[in-house]
């Protein structure tokens, strides 16, 4: 009988500390003007994949955003947009890094040229 009484303390302690240490979640998205091409995206995405605490993110080509999700006790958003200007791109309000835009191809530079018919 005792060893049943302890067995059941005992899980209730886990599930008690178990709740105790979800993770809160933190969801932006971020405006990355100057994604203009597949290129531009697998760069930002690169970074992102290498940032600490990001748990999602995509990043849409058309919509010229990128859509992040992060543990809140382990990074915030003005430390992934300031990681994604770091790349070179704009990142909302935080403008890009100058050197890092320099090293960016050309296509990244300056917007495509769209033919009309």
């Amino acid at each position: 009988m005792k060893y049943i009484r302890s067995t059941l303390a005992g899980l209730l302690f886990l599930c008690f500390t178990t709740q105790a240490q979800q993770k809160t979640l933190g969801k932006a998205v971020i405006s990355t003007p100057g994604m203009y091409t597949e290129e531009c995206k697998a760069k930002i995405e690169q970074s992102l994949f290498k940032q600490y605490g990001i748990v999602v993110y995509k990043a849409d080509l058309k919509k010229k955003n990128v859509t992040v999700t992060w543990l809140s006790d382990r990074t915030d958003i003005e430390q992934i947009k300031t990681m994604i200007a770091n790349v070179g791109f704009d990142a909302d309000d935080v403008t890009a890094d100058e050197t890092a835009f320099k090293r960016l191809s050309p296509a990244c530079k300056t917007p495509p040229v769209v033919k009309k018919h």
